[in-house]
C-alpha cells in the first residue's frame, strides 16, 4: 500500500507533528507500506523530529504562512490565490505518485481534494474540534468568515470517503454522519521513567498563541503566588511562538520571574514531566490533547479547564486530575493549590493517570488505524 499524508509543515514541534511521528513510525515498523508526506510550508527546515528515513517527504512550496501578518483584504486574496497554486501543484503529485489512501491532516487541501481524481481514497483526520475556528471570537469580516467556514465544513468532511475525529464528544457535535469515526490519539511512553510527584514544580506545554492560553495560566500563577503560601514552587512553560514576548511582558509585569519561566521546546520532554508533580492546561480548544495524556502517562496528574475537546473524555474529576470551569482563572488558581498542598491527593491521582496507557495503548489505536485503512482498499 502507499500512504501519503498531507500537512503544512513539519519543522514545528507540535502535538500534530508529533502524532504523526507515531504513526509513520509504527507503520514503518509494522508494514511494508510506502509513506510519503507532502507538505506546504515547509521552507527547507528540516522536522523537528526524526522520522523514518524510508519516508519521502515532499513540499509544494506554497507557503500560506506568509500572508499571516496582512490586513484582512490581503491575507483572503493571497490565500485564494495560493490555494489556486496548491490545487493544481497537489492534483499533479497524486496524479504522479498513484497513492491507495491520502490523509488530509485539515490543512487547506481539505477543501479540494476529494476532487483529485487520482484513484486513491480520501480520508479527512481532524485534529481539533469542530468549533476551533470560531474560540478565537473574530469581529468584522475575518468574523463573519470563521462562521461561513464553520457552515462549510460540514459540508467538506461528508465528501470524504471517511472522517475521522479524536473524541466522543467531538463526534456529537457533528450529528449522525455516515463516514465518521472515532480514534484516539496514543498514549505513547516518552521515558521510562515516571513522576513521583515530590517536585514543587508545576509544567505546561505547547505553543506559544491565542489557542494555548497561557496567557491565562500566568493570571492564575499571580493568584497562587499571592496567598504567600507555597513557597519553592515555581511554573514551567516550554513553548516557542508569537505570543513569547506578550507572555513574558506579563510575567516581568506580575513580578513573577523568579518563579515562572518560558523555556524552548525540548525533544526530551518526558524527562521534563518525570521532574514535575503536575500539568496544567489553560487552552481555548483542542482536538485531542497529546500534551495531557503524555503527561499522564508519565505519572501526573492534569489541572484543566474543561475547554472543548478531549479534558471530558480523560480526565475523572477527582481520580486522575481535576477539571475546571472554562475560563474560571480563580477556579484554576484553587485547583492548582489543591494539588500544591496536599502530597497524599497527587499521589493518588498520579498513580491513576499512569492507567490512561491502558485506554489509550498503541497497539489498541494503531489496529483501528490498520482496519480503517485496509478496509479502504479492499473496497
Amino acid at each position: 500500500m502507499k500512504l501519503v499524508y498531507c500537512h503544512c509543515s513539519l519543522y514545528n514541534p507540535g502535538g500534530m507533528e508529533r502524532v504523526l511521528l507515531n504513526k509513520v513510525r509504527w507503520i514503518c515498523a509494522h508494514t511494508d507500506w510506502e509513506v510519503l508526506i507532502v507538505t506546504t510550508d515547509q521552507k527547507r527546515r528540516p522536522p523537528f523530529y526524526p522520522f523514518p528515513e524510508s519516508v519521502r517527504m515532499v513540499d509544494l512550496g506554497i507557503n500560506y504562512s506568509d500572508d499571516n501578518d496582512k490586513r484582512p483584504l490581503g491575507k483572503i486574496a493571497g490565500y485564494l490565490r495560493k490555494r489556486r497554486r496548491h490545487r493544481k501543484a497537489l492534483t499533479a503529485l497524486l496524479q504522479r505518485e498513484k497513492a491507495d489512501v491520502v490523509v488530509s491532516l485539515y490543512p487547506s487541501e481539505s477543501s479540494f481534494i476529494p476532487d483529485i481524481k487520482d484513484g486513491s481514497r480520501k480520508v479527512l483526520e481532524l485534529h481539533y474540534c469542530k468549533f476551533f475556528r470560531l474560540q478565537y471570537g473574530r469581529k468584522g469580516l475575518l468574523g463573519l468568515i470563521d462562521r461561513l467556514r464553520t457552515r462549510q465544513d460540514e459540508r467538506i468532511v461528508r465528501r470524504f470517503d471517511k472522517f475521522v475525529v479524536l473524541t466522543r464528544e467531538d463526534r456529537g457535535y457533528w450529528g449522525n454522519l455516515p463516514n465518521i469515526e472515532v480514534i484516539p490519539n496514543a498514549a505513547m511512553p516518552l521515558t521510562d521513567r515516571y513522576s513521583d510527584v515530590s517536585h514543587k514544580r508545576i509544567i505546561a506545554v505547547g505553543r506559544l498563541d491565542y489557542q494555548k492560553g497561557f496567557d491565562r495560566l500566568i493570571q492564575a500563577w499571580e493568584l497562587v503566588r499571592q496567598t504567600n503560601k507555597y513557597g519553592g514552587w515555581r511554573l514551567d512553560i516550554f513553548g516557542q511562538g508569537e505570543w513569547q514576548d506578550m507572555l513574558q511582558r506579563m510575567i516581568d509585569r506580575a513580578g513573577l520571574q523568579e518563579t515562572a519561566h518560558i523555556n524552548r521546546p525540548t525533544t526530551s520532554i518526558g524527562d521534563e514531566y518525570a521532574h514535575s508533580s503536575m500539568l496544567v492546561m489553560s487552552s481555548h480548544y483542542e482536538g485531542f490533547p497529546m500534551v495531557m495524556i503524555e503527561a499522564m502517562a508519565c505519572g501526573l496528574p492534569v489541572v484543566s479547564f474543561d475547554y472543548k475537546c478531549g479534558p471530558r473524555d480523560i480526565i475523572e474529576d477527582g481520580v486522575n486530575g481535576l477539571l475546571v470551569k472554562d475560563g474560571d482563572i480563580e477556579g484554576l488558581a484553587a485547583a492548582m493549590t489543591c494539588l500544591m498542598s496536599d502530597g497524599a491527593y497527587r499521589r493518588k491521582l498520579s498513580a491513576n493517570a499512569r492507567k490512561i496507557t491502558d485506554t489509550y495503548s498503541e497497539e489498541a489505536v494503531m489496529a483501528r488505524w490498520l482496519n480503517l485503512l485496509t478496509s479502504l482498499t479492499e473496497k
